[in-house]
């Protein structure tokens, strides 16, 4: 079922099905460089899990992301709960295969998100966190509209480390 169209990709919901297709990207080690550390296949099952939790819970979640014209899974974006900074709050997050890097998909499924959490959800605020070298990540909060709001050092369990951290946000 999908939950958001754009010109170009579908957003549905992850499921059980998803796992190679996701585990490809997130066991990645480029594309996984601002992580502390890539995802093994149990990893991803418990990724896919969480968001399917999620769907329930919140009715939104982190969702695959299709190519309209074949249905080729090329990542996921959405919107989670994510602790920022001690409030657990609505961040879009976005993970997109490295074979579909600088064509502007990042941006689309995460701007179509953002309408989506105003529109369908009703969210008066959604946040974007990223590590501060991610810098790709930051463009993308920043072509979708967000404004930076500050910088605050994340504890990343179960690595047991800290890396600064850059929050945008927008509001509706």
């Amino acid at each position: 079922m999908k939950i958001i169209e754009t010109n170009r990709l579908a957003l549905r919901e992850l499921n059980t099905e998803d796992v190679s297709s996701l585990f490809q990207i997130l066991s990645d080690k480029e594309t996984m460089s601002y992580y502390p550390s890539t995802y093994d296949m149990t990893g991803v099952r418990r990724w896919i899990k969480k968001s399917i939790k999620s769907y329930t819970e919140n009715s939104f979640g982190l969702w695959a992301v299709l190519l309209k014209e074949n249905c080729e899974f090329i990542g996921q974006c959405g919107i989670s709960l994510q602790n920022i900074n001690g409030k657990i709050i609505p961040e879009i997050g976005y993970h997109i295969s490295k074979k579909f890097w600088n064509r502007g998909y990042a941006t689309e499924s995460a701007k179509a998100s953002l309408e989506y959490g105003f529109k369908n959800l009703k969210l008066n605020e959604i946040f974007i966190h990223t590590y501060v070298k991610n810098i790709p990540s930051q463009r993308v909060a920043e072509k979708i509209g967000m404004k930076k709001l500050y910088i605050y050092e994340k504890l990343l369990m179960p690595h047991n480390i800290k890396w600064d951290h850059v929050v945008y946000s927008k509001k509706r």
